[in-house]
């Protein structure tokens, strides 16, 4: 395999979530770093892992989103300065949201936010633009999370019908600047999770108010891949929610940041940008 498509497989440590003694202590995780310790204050324990990523390089086509909740594809953007929230929002909103329904045949798409994540060794992640990769394996949103987001984002009048139909929260992921070499993206196949048994809600705290999430707990069974040197001009889609959850389809993807060994040497930090949007289906 050529260098350019990097390793066939490659490694990184990764943290889960270890299950408390107590089923029903309900979980928490601020979004914060505290300034003292370093650490977003949470109530529950991680541990390490060492896990086998599977680079797709040359056969993208193996995972999609329905099957196994994301999807890469080739998108260049005429965007390339990510300078601020309100550029972005202008120029960089509209275009990815005909992106998202040329993709996916949405009927509705609408952003409800993003990071840009611009890797700083060192950097303390205590506020919204100082957001670090982090290899933690995580998904974004649950079942009432993002419920939650479709009334809080969009008038309330439009609500009731659109939760009658099909919609999904999905991540739009692009590497800014440079390719994604350092601290890349690991995505877990849908197919080798057990959503019942894999996965625990957690709430995520705010400054003002509260969401949730799903803390994701090891298994031997998990299937990571990854796009060895994703570059700004590749994508993906990074399904978080699917209201479609009789078995036919993917409902969400475990993913998180990792230090890979592969990362060429003298490779630039991580730059990056992720969007979540709400995509509605008639």
């Amino acid at each position: 395999m050529s260098s350019e498509k990097g390793p066939a497989t490659t490694s990184g440590l990764v943290s889960f979530l270890v299950p408390p003694a107590d089923p029903t202590l309900k979980l928490y995780l601020h979004v914060n770093a505290d300034a003292a310790t370093g650490e977003a204050p949470h109530n529950y324990t991680r541990e390490d892992r060492h896990i086998t990523i599977e680079n797709v390089r040359g056969k993208e086509d193996s995972v999609t989103l329905d099957t196994a909740g994301f999807q890469f594809f080739h998108a260049p953007s005429q965007y390339k300065t990510f300078a601020n929230d309100e550029e972005i929002k202008k120029v960089y909103y509209p275009e990815s949201i005909e992106l998202i329904k040329k993709l996916t045949g949405a009927s509705r798409v609408e952003l409800f936010d993003h990071t840009v994540r611009r890797r700083v060794p060192g950097q303390l992640d205590d506020s919204p633009d100082k957001r670090q990769p982090v290899p933690q394996a995580h998904v974004d949103q649950t079942t009432r999370s993002s419920i939650a987001r479709v009334h809080r984002h969009l008038p309330e009048a439009d609500a009731p019908e659109l939760l009658k139909k099909r919609f999904q929260i999905i991540n739009l992921w692009r590497p800014i600047a440079n390719p994604a070499w350092d601290y890349p993206l690991a995505l877990c196949d849908y197919r080798s999770v057990n959503p019942e048994k894999d996965t625990v809600p957690v709430a995520l705290v705010y400054p003002d108010r509260e969401g949730e999430t799903m803390g994701v707990k090891y298994s031997d069974n998990y299937k990571w891949k990854y796009l060895y040197g994703m570059t700004p001009d590749e994508i993906v889609l990074i399904k978080c929610f699917d209201s479609v959850q009789d078995g036919s389809v993917a409902v969400f993807t475990p993913h998180t940041a990792f230090e890979d060994p592969a990362t060429p040497k003298g490779a630039p930090h991580r730059q990056s940008i992720e969007l979540r949007a709400l995509v509605f289906y008639d």
